[in-house]
């Protein structure tokens, strides 16, 4: 199975804190759509015989564009690329730009799985890291999907955020939980260079909590959320039973993806060998290069097996679960406890690994140091 990811890099505005290849008052929506399905043309028979288990559209906020768009997309995914009955088919959405016209359009079209960026319940908060939206509007947002059938629903909640306490933040959990979302990713603040609240927080104007405020909220949140009753499957990811997010677990296991649209990345098996790829950076670009039939590839590598053996390890360690050892043997031809004999050694003596007879995985003071554990490994 693989999963197919397909970029839309618009925004209405952009968060103070974003550095994502997104872009906020471009009205060309229409020319990248149709580049879009360029590029899925000029893939479809490179990708035969090969079937995709997930879709996710992400952003940006896909949630901008005209859903009778979206759809057009999602069809024409299915024309060019086999995509499994029952395939999880995710859309992002923010709270400002989605209503229960375009959810229900959304379902029509056979998405059944939508991801709602809320970061947070406070609007004094929101304000301050530049979102648009406020707590009320997040609220309708997810009644609307909900009107419309969806019991699949992310929120997405961060922590580290300037203003935030912690009572502000567990209340932001709280809201998610007893509106009934099925999934709950909570991710700490990274302050990226290049963006206004870096700007802001190096020049003294924006005061973050200090690591051991966020660190505290950390631990109080996650432990929030098991007594919510959402299990930790992945370093900042948690779920009911039965809704962990199928497309984020590829990635984590490592495995196939396509991506679609400008700076999407890919990682594939083909002729033998693991292969990554990434489109262009600029949407003048992507679009030039589709306009001309040219696939938008604006570089490639092959992975060697030891490099892809190590990615496994890595981003299998992120997952609660861990390294599954024998899908790792049946890919590589080797078990990777033989393999990572004297890191995995040096983990156990310092507690922060478990080994079993058909896994590893560290230890919750194992996932605070997942950083400094890998070394050991590379």
């Amino acid at each position: 199975m693989a999963g197919l990811y397909i970029h839309i890099p618009y925004c209405k505005k952009k968060c103070r804190y974003c550095d994502f290849v997104s872009f906020a008052g471009r009205n060309d929506h229409l020319a990248y759509s149709a580049a879009l399905i360029t590029e899925m043309r000029l893939y479809a028979p490179l990708m035969k015989g090969r079937e995709f288990d997930t879709v996710f559209i992400g952003g940006g906020t896909p949630s901008l564009l005209p859903a009778e768009l979206i759809g057009r997309l999602l069809s024409e995914a299915r024309s060019c690329f086999s995509i499994a009955k029952g395939a999880e088919i995710t859309i992002e959405c923010n709270p400002e730009s989605l209503t229960e016209a375009k959810a229900e359009q959304y379902r029509a079209a056979g998405i059944n799985r939508i991801s709602i960026g809320m970061q947070s319940a406070d609007d004094k908060v929101l304000s301050l890291i530049g979102r648009i939206h406020t707590a009320d509007e997040f609220v309708l947002a997810f009644r609307a999907a909900q009107n419309a059938g969806f019991d699949n629903i992310n929120v997405d909640v961060m922590h580290g955020l300037p203003g935030q306490t912690m009572g502000s933040y567990l209340d932001s959990i709280r809201l998610a939980a007893k509106l009934g979302a099925a999934h709950i990713s909570s991710y700490a603040l990274i302050l990226e260079e290049a963006t206004p609240l870096y700007d802001s927080v190096t020049a003294g104007q924006t005061v973050l909590p200090d690591e051991d405020d966020t660190a505290d909220m950390e631990d109080a949140g996650f432990e929030l959320l098991s007594e919510l009753g959402y299990e930790r499957y992945e370093i900042s990811n948690f779920a009911k039973p039965g809704f962990r997010c199928r497309h984020n677990l590829n990635y984590w296991n490592n495995g196939d993806y396509l991506g679609l649209g400008v700076n999407s990345h890919s990682a594939l098996h083909t002729g033998g060998k693991w292969v990554r790829f990434a489109n262009k950076a600029t949407i003048e670009e992507y679009l030039t290069d589709l306009g001309s039939g040219r696939l938008p590839v604006a570089e490639t590598q092959e992975i060697e097996r030891e490099e892809e053996m190590f990615e496994c390890v890595m981003m299998g360690l992120r997952k609660t679960d861990g390294v599954d050892r024998k899908a790792f043997e049946a890919r590589f031809g080797i078990d990777p406890v033989e393999q990572y004999a004297a890191a995995i050694s040096a983990a156990l003596l310092d507690e922060t690994i478990v080994v079993e007879k058909d896994r590893f995985y560290l230890t919750k003071r194992g996932l605070d140091f997942q950083n400094e554990i890998l070394l050991n490994f590379m």
